[in-house]
């Protein structure tokens, strides 16, 4: 009986070489493909240059672990597909003064379905990658879980895949922690065991993301020019352009006080920023758009738990589902439109959103 055949996304960082020495143990065949998403050749400018994303080091890392296996390694080019669904994305969003998470887009636009499509060009069953979450078959049923790792649990990144691609979907490192991965690296001698976790949006430089606005989007950028800062309504001060602002900054607005002002909301009609006090920073709730359930929305319980960034953490909320709402049992700092909010039942993951709308400000 020939062996079920996967292929296994390779970055050239530790986690995905890991990922397919797993898959590799589980018994799996595999085929190790690194997806181009971000060409530096078409772009002029050393800002574009210094992007680390998909680089020569990355492919040669992920080719040498394929080689350390006796696995076919193949390089795959969707720079356009990311530029349309992501990059275009990104500078849209944040031109309509929101704060976007491009990563969550990547997995639900680009990553999943390019990779499926090319799963089936190449007769394979499965896809793997190296995120940190579990899928279990529960009742018939696929479902996303957090990973034991809580330090590095990428559940949140994952709510936009659909439901019905995670019963082909391998998690592998769902059930271990970043340590265990290192270790697991270096004890099979793998090239990229010591290789540096990256942080940073992977087309964009240092996180400098005004400056990569700035190269990549000039002509939309110079139609943003300045404009007010409000605080309880009043006029205050003038800012050099609101895509330079995120909601609950703190430092560079360009105005003092004795005490901390924090940027509170973000208008692009009106081309104005609202400051305040900390305290005004705390939202009841929010309306979410782009919903995507990963169960049955018939299941979904009115009492939640809620993320509403990757590095907060999990809170408890009520979900009025007849109008995309959901409501903190406790007043939540910062909600960010057009960051990510995923809903939790204990470990399961039962779906998630784009924040649209703060409710309920409170006044500061």
């Amino acid at each position: 009986m020939s062996k079920k055949r996967v292929l296994v996304a390779m970055s050239g960082g530790v986690d995905s070489s890991v990922a397919l020495a797993k898959i590799l143990d589980m018994g799996y065949e595999a085929i190790g493909i690194t997806m181009k998403l971000w060409d530096n050749n078409k772009f002029e400018g050393s800002q574009f240059q210094e992007s680390t994303c998909c680089g020569i080091e990355e492919i040669t890392g992920a080719k040498l672990v394929c080689n350390h296996y006796g696995v076919p390694h193949y390089t795959m080019d969707f720079s356009d597909s990311f530029i349309e669904e992501v990059v275009e994305n990104f500078v849209d969003e944040y031109i309509a003064g929101r704060t976007p998470n491009p990563c969550v887009r990547c997995n639900s636009f680009v990553k999943w379905d390019a990779f499926l499509q090319k799963a089936d060009e190449l007769g394979a069953d499965f896809i793997a990658t190296g995120h940190y979450a579990q899928i279990f078959q529960e009742n018939g049923e696929y479902n996303l879980h957090k990973g034991v790792d809580d330090k590095k649990d990428q559940s949140y990144v994952l709510w936009g895949i659909p439901q019905i691609t995670l019963a082909r979907t391998i998690l592998p490192l769902g059930n271990m922690t970043k340590p265990e991965v290192r270790a697991y690296a270096k004890e099979h001698n793998l090239a990229t065991a010591t290789v540096p976790e990256s942080m940073e949006i992977c087309f964009v430089a240092d996180n400098d993301y005004k400056k990569f606005l700035n190269k990549y989007a000039p002509e939309k950028m110079e139609k943003i020019g300045p404009g007010n800062i409000l605080q309880d309504g009043e006029k205050i001060g003038k800012h050099e352009g609101y895509t330079q602002y995120t909601i609950g900054q703190r430092k560079g607005i360009g105005v003092t006080f004795p005490e901390p002002r924090y940027v509170k909301a973000i208008d692009a009609k009106s081309n104005t920023i609202t400051i305040s006090k900390k305290e005004g920073l705390f939202s009841d709730g929010c309306i979410v758009g782009s919903l995507n359930w990963l169960i049955d929305k018939s299941d979904i319980p009115e009492n939640v738990n809620v993320k509403i960034r990757y590095n907060s953490p999990i809170v408890d909320g009520k979900i009025n589902l007849d109008k995309d709402e959901i409501y903190f049992d406790t007043p939540q700092l910062s909600v960010t439109p057009g960051q990510s909010i995923v809903f939790y039942d204990g470990e399961k993951v039962l779906g998630g959103g784009i924040i649209e709308k703060q409710l309920n400000m409170v006044a500061a």
